[in-house]
């Protein structure tokens, strides 16, 4: 990685200013001023919006139909450093993306009032700047990290006016009212509007904005399913090098389901769970630093981010030889079990419980009948006492977040009821300790989950990974056929 692109400032640590006449320290005037001209003009024309863009729209109008006469800003965020002067990979605040479509880092979108609606406004970084040296002196420059669209060719993507975000908190500020504002990504601006905000009303936005989430439209939906088929393939790609993983590490399938990702998508929706052997019993293993063994059981938990920011989230427990022992075979049966009952009660109208209370039934008599826990199983389930071997909920809410809609109220989310476009998991699970001295020693490291993102429809629901299989006889036999 090359050096800081700024020279050196030999004024102290401050931020290198451009000196009066325009030229920064340690630069030439002959060097500024050739850097200023003979660049060609590269905007792009006849730019056609994206393919999110009126989807994006109604969004934004349920939104100004909810908040009337109020201004609301919703901000995609800024980079994060990651040690000294390296930032991570810039990731737009789902609000942000999902009313707009848009990805780039400082973005603002500003819904000022208008009548009986709002008239909706981006705030945006423009071009670098070449007459000041800007896009190759400043360390976010073009020059540096790559070309940004204009103002011109972000509002013909968008569909939106577009102005600059470095004026953003002045011109707010400027603006008489009080505002609403989605926190926790923009800290500047944030403390530029402190005056204007409200802790209690901001929250009511972010919970609206959370709970807009909860029911995808189709073009979400066919960015779910191409996120979960990329998952598929990632998947076969572990399976078919599972002989190299035993010879390295739980890395080496962890770095097999990236590449998918990255080549066909924009990231991992998540960290990867790559958890073999007992490691499995961890429910968010993410280390991946651990053996590969023949014999053991591999859980595999990862889905590939699609380059819209929607994720898909898929968990196989695969025997990593191929082939189930008795017992892992035992405990992976009863999880399947379960988790066909959990899919068979997502459909609409339902409550969004059933799917949790119909697996947790299920996990809970065969653990009775395998005299792990007193019954009848009524009593189990009423005291809570299988949870010490299934640990979690039954699965969540699913799209730009991996744990979309997290914000919703109680009464709109766990409380609510499924209604046609709510796309889930269904993901029950049994892990027993390798420390466990309540459960017999053959069954103590082994941890099985099976997860599945279900899309309730008008007749039922749809498995959009039913790509993968989950029975444990066509595990073996997939697994078979990809190992050759």
């Amino acid at each position: 990685m090359t050096d800081q692109p700024a020279p050196e400032n030999p004024e102290g640590d401050e931020p290198i200013k451009q000196r009066k006449n325009g030229l920064y320290p340690g630069v030439s005037d002959e060097l500024a001023e050739n850097m200023k001209s003979g660049w060609a003009d590269t905007e792009l024309r006849d730019l056609q919006p994206i393919e999110q863009a009126p989807y994006a729209a109604r969004r934004r109008a349920a939104l100004s139909a909810r908040f009337p006469g109020e201004r609301l800003v919703i901000p995609a965020g800024n980079l994060k450093t990651r040690s000294n002067d390296t930032e991570y990979p810039f990731r737009a605040a789902t609000e942000y993306v999902h009313l707009t479509g848009d990805q780039t880092q400082d973005g603002v979108l500003v819904l000022e009032p208008s009548g009986d609606g709002h008239d909706a406004m981006l705030y945006l970084l423009p071009r670098s700047d070449r007459e000041n040296g800007e896009f190759w002196l400043d360390g976010q420059g073009e020059l540096w990290v790559g070309r940004r669209n204009s103002l011109s060719e972000a509002e013909a993507l968008l569909g939106l006016p577009a102005r600059d975000v470095r004026k953003a908190a002045e011109e707010l500020n400027a603006l008489s009212g009080p505002v609403r504002l989605v926190r926790g990504h923009d800290a500047g601006l944030e403390a530029a509007l402190t005056e204007k905000l409200d802790a209690r009303r901001d929250e009511e936005l972010r919970v609206f904005l959370s709970e807009l989430r909860a029911v995808k439209d189709e073009y979400e939906i066919g960015q779910l399913q191409a996120a979960v088929d990329s998952t598929v393939r990632g998947f076969e790609d572990v399976v078919k090098v599972l002989d190299r993983a035993e010879a390295t590490s739980e890395r080496y399938i962890e770095g097999t389901f990236f590449l998918r990702a990255r080549v066909e998508g924009n990231d991992v929706g998540y960290g990867s769970i790559c958890a073999s052997g007992p490691h499995a019993t961890t429910l968010h293993w993410v280390r991946n630093d651990g053996p590969v063994r023949s014999g053991d059981l591999l859980l595999l938990d990862a889905g590939v981010e699609t380059r819209t920011l929607y994720t898909a989230d898929v968990t196989r427990t695969l025997p990593v030889n191929g082939r189930f022992s008795e017992v892992q075979r035992r405990i992976y049966d009863a999880v399947y079990e379960a988790q066909e009952a959990g899919i068979a009660a997502v459909k609409p109208g339902a409550k969004y419980r059933d799917f949790h209370d119909a697996s947790q039934h299920v996990l809970a008599t065969r653990l009775v009948e395998w005299g792990l826990v007193e019954g009848p199983v009524e009593r189990v389930l009423e005291l809570g006492l299988q949870r010490r071997w299934t640990l979690h909920g039954t699965g969540h809410m699913l799209g730009l977040d991996v744990h979309d809609c997290a914000a919703a109220r109680t009464e709109a989310y766990v409380d609510g009821v499924l209604e046609p476009g709510v796309v889930l998991t269904v993901e029950p699970g049994l892990y027993f300790q390798a420390d466990d001295l309540t459960v017999p020693e053959e069954y103590r490291g082994i941890g099985v989950r099976i997860e599945d993102d279900i899309l309730v429809t008008a007749g039922g629901n749809r498995n959009l990974s039913a790509g993968l299989p989950r029975a444990a006889g066509e595990v073996e036999a997939w697994m078979g056929r990809l190992k050759g």
